[in-house]
């Protein structure tokens, strides 16, 4: 039986009592960004009215103060994916700017020439671009960026089914080819599928490859034990899990983070400059470049305290039972096609109707109350894979409602005959 009191939870998060277009918000948007519960607004709000001060470096009061609370969030963040210490959490504006990180200085650790690196066909844009661009230019020459000549990347990309399901004996023959790194999502933000990531890093590690995993929509939904999956580094977002926007981080194993360049230079990551050399800090500041985001990471911490405050079982439970009901819900309306049909799925169902475009269909049950996303979410090669322009994404957080999935899916009904 679950315990989670919803219109406690709900209580905590006054932008969900609102009105849109005359009608009580619905917001299926989860995936995109969370909402933010009253204890993460005053604990920002808090710092800037009585600790708000640059940290590390100054000996008075206030920067005192503010250091302290600053590495204190880094040790709750660390213990809360069971991190070995808590120099392994490199705060970042987010799960992009970590991945840029990691492309730039672990590529440049292990990448040269003619290697490759292994991604699925199911990634966000910011797990393959940033790669992508990498091997591109380590791969071409003065005379082929002259020439305007683009040569083969050597990004491998994992196949998946019909139904959104990785084909883990083809991981396997890529594997095979010697890349230098795996980089794969722990959740598809478009499709919802839970990847087993455990088993793809014991298969890379076989191999002596080292796997980055995009945790950007699995933090909020499900417990991380970054040693017992033995990732080598898991990257997140906090405003997808009700913290912030512009603050996130990066989990790497202390080997590598030690054996990594800089990624950006000047401010925090320097240890000692000259005209003639400069070395840089330990890690993690290191790799924290420039006044960081103070508040927002104390806002990432109470987040992370509001989450560990539920019963993190019963949380993915509860959300698991609303993906259920939403999808058996929604088959009932005519033509309606779902994308992504995982056995282990979560947080989030993705559908297009026949003969609608899902713009048109968000568009109409905006108007009702309803906020859902649509378009390509940021994964183009998903969408050309299932030949369709986009999809229509309701994604789920624990404040939410199967009363809102019941308004949803008679918004999306009558949408779809509106639109006939």
């Amino acid at each position: 039986m679950n315990h989670l009191d919803i219109d406690k939870i709900r209580a905590q998060f006054p932008v969900l009592d609102q009105q849109v277009y005359g009608k009580p918000l619905v917001y299926f948007d989860n995936a995109a960004t969370t909402q933010k519960p009253l204890c993460v607004i005053e604990r920002e709000r808090d710092y800037y009215l009585h600790e708000n001060c640059n940290i590390h470096r100054g000996v008075h009061y206030l920067s005192q103060m503010a250091t302290e609370a600053y590495e204190n969030a880094r040790k709750t963040v660390a213990q809360f994916i069971n991190a070995r210490q808590p120099q392994e959490i490199v705060f970042t504006r987010g799960t992009t700017e970590s991945l840029n990180l990691l492309a730039t200085s672990l590529g440049q650790l292990l990448v040269g020439e003619g290697d490759k690196v292994v991604v699925s066909a199911m990634e966000h844009h910011s797990n393959m671009v940033p790669w992508q661009q990498f091997l591109d230019r380590i791969n071409r020459t003065e005379l082929d960026r002259i020439n305007k000549i683009n040569r083969i990347n050597n990004l491998l990309v994992i196949r998946m089914d019909k139904n959104g399901v990785l084909d883990l004996n083809h991981y396997e023959e890529l594997l095979k080819q010697r890349p230098k790194i795996v980089s794969i999502a722990h959740i598809s933000n478009t499709l919802g599928t839970v990847n087993p990531i455990k088993e793809m890093i014991a298969m890379a590690h076989k191999y002596g490859i080292p796997v980055v995993v995009d945790g950007a929509q699995s933090m909020a939904h499900q417990v991380i034990d970054v040693q017992d999956l033995d990732c080598d580094f898991y990257v997140f977002s906090g405003h997808k899990m009700y913290a912030p926007m512009g603050i996130g981080g990066l989990y790497g194993k202390m080997e590598w983070l030690e054996k990594m360049p800089p990624y950006q230079f000047g401010g925090e990551m320097v240890d000692t400059v000259s005209f003639e050399k400069t070395t840089f800090n330990k890690v993690p500041f290191k790799f924290e470049a420039g006044t960081p985001n103070v508040g927002a990471a104390l806002g990432l911490e109470t987040a992370v305290k509001f989450i560990q405050s539920f019963d993190r079982q019963e949380v993915e439970a509860y959300e698991d039972e609303l993906l259920r009901y939403a999808t058996e819900q929604l088959s009932g309306i005519e033509g309606m096609r779902f994308i992504g049909q995982a056995p282990k799925r979560n947080g989030l169902v993705s559908f297009v109707i026949d003969g609608i475009h899902p713009y048109d269909l968000g568009t109409i049950i905006d108007k009702m109350g309803v906020a859902v996303r649509t378009g390509h979410h940021c994964a183009e090669p998903v969408m050309t894979f299932f030949g369709i322009p986009g999809t229509v994404r309701a994604s789920f957080a624990m404040y939410n409602t199967k009363e809102e999935i019941d308004i949803f899916v008679k918004a999306v009904d009558k949408a779809a005959n509106m639109l006939r």
